[in-house]
């Protein structure tokens, strides 16, 4: 292990500069400290040092779709976004529905070794909607699967969902829900509004994500059991979030950074490069979202990272696949939309990006204080600096950003996963 000795950084933003030392992985000291021999030093010049991130939502497509994604650029893209842990989608081809396949994915996140890569096994078989999936093989496989989601679908069977409740309390792990009644988004394409019906669209519903929300949220609370409610999008999902949590009910939530800045005012390009599930809102729709973020209510920001070949996106709107990219734009986004609006301090964006999502997934090495005697998972962040966005320039084998050309705020400069540096100044370390 190296010696890592970060020189003048402001933890959480706040106080005057001070030194970091990084030893074995641990931080070892904090305050005005001389250059070790052999340390490896980051000039911080003031930048916010912070939690290393965590991302409890985001497609990495390895196996079957390589093409889009591999575990390795996804980890990179993790590593330079600021992200020390992901959580990688069981919407995989084959499906992580079973022990190999979680274990296949554990293990190539730990031979890319630029981020933990946590797997996240499917609720049912083959994402069916079915039978439940081995879900307690999975759990103490060598992955020891914390998260189970069917998520790109819904476990709509209400009997199935309350089973999968039920099951995950003696695993002590959390069911994360899609919540789309499908049903009621047969041919969606849009948000269900003004901007769909102008466009010739057929609308997606709020009701439809709602309804399996607060339905989820009773049966997790007869059941005792950890609910998970993946990219919230609309104020009334919000609204019924409070009204269970303000019961007890062991209910989280995240919210994507495009939901939180983008609208369905975009839609008007027709670009698929916007289509994404769910439907980006309305700007009243964001606004509840943010105030809900700051407030708590919504837990935490999850990127729900999704990429997709040049021909699943450069085609027209009704044929296009729904996702975007969104590891190495998150910070950026909550720098825009929570940070400059005076919604969240650096302590706040520590506990949405950090130390809620560890908590959530069950993760004691990371999301830590920034203190002696901690691991040193963390993420130097320079706040002032805005950079363009280029997808072709991203880690990621896709470049499917609907940010293309923006100028956004907030630079990561520098990862540490366990004391090591994954990613410094744009570049990952070699």
């Amino acid at each position: 292990m190296t010696t890592v000795l970060i020189k003048g950084a402001r933890p959480y933003g706040e106080g005057d500069p001070v030194d970091v030392l990084v030893e074995d992985g641990v931080i070892t000291d904090i305050g005005s400290i001389d250059t070790p021999d052999e340390a490896e030093v980051i000039e911080a010049g003031g930048q916010v040092l912070l939690p290393g991130f965590v991302d409890l939502h985001t497609h990495l497509r390895e196996p079957g779709r390589e093409d889009t994604e591999t575990i390795a650029t996804g980890s990179a893209a993790a590593a330079l976004g600021g992200y020390t842990a992901v959580f990688a989608m069981a919407n995989t081809d084959p499906v992580a529905d079973n022990a190999v396949i979680v274990d296949h994915v554990w293990r190539r996140g730990q031979e890319a070794g630029l981020v933990d890569v946590h797997p996240v096994g499917a609720v049912t078989v083959g994402l069916k909607g079915e039978k439940l999936a081995e879900l307690g093989t999975m759990a103490k496989s060598e992955a020891q699967v914390k998260v189970f989601s069917d998520d790109g679908l819904c476990v709509a069977d209400p009997l199935l969902m309350r089973r999968a409740l039920e099951y995950s309390t003696a695993l002590g792990v959390v069911i994360a829900q899609h919540a789309e009644e499908p049903r009621l988004t047969v041919g969606a394409q849009a948000h269900e509004g003004e901007q769909a019906a102008r466009l010739g669209y057929t609308g997606w519903p709020a009701s439809a994500e709602e309804s399996i929300v607060a339905r989820d949220c009773l049966l997790a609370e007869h059941a005792n059991a950890r609910l998970h409610v993946c990219h919230v999008s609309t104020s009334g999902t919000a609204d019924i979030l409070k009204w269970a949590k303000d019961r007890g009910t062991k209910v989280s939530a995240e919210v994507t950074p495009h939901h939180l800045l983008l609208t369905d005012e975009r839609l008007a390009t027709y670009d698929p490069v916007n289509k994404v599930n769910p439907p980006l809102r309305t700007e009243s729709d964001a606004e509840k979202l943010r105030a809900a973020l700051a407030e708590g209510v919504i837990d935490c920001v999850a990127t729900d990272h999704a990429p997709h070949a040049v021909q699943d996106k450069d085609c027209e709107w009704s044929s296009a696949r729904p996702g975007m990219l969104g590891l190495q734009t998150a910070l950026s986004i909550v720098v825009e939309t929570m940070v400059r609006t005076g919604l969240l301090d650096w302590r706040g964006v520590a506990r949405v990006m950090s130390e809620r999502p560890a908590e959530i997934g069950n993760l004691t090495d990371h999301g830590r204080p920034i203190e002696v005697g901690e691991p040193a998972s963390l993420t130097l962040v320079d706040p002032d600096t805005e950079w363009t966005v280029r997808g072709a320039e991203f880690a990621s084998i896709a470049a499917n950003t609907p940010y293309e050309g923006m100028r956004l705020p907030g630079v990561v400069t520098a990862t540490l996963l366990r004391g090591r540096i994954t990613a410094r100044e744009g570049k990952i370390a070699q």
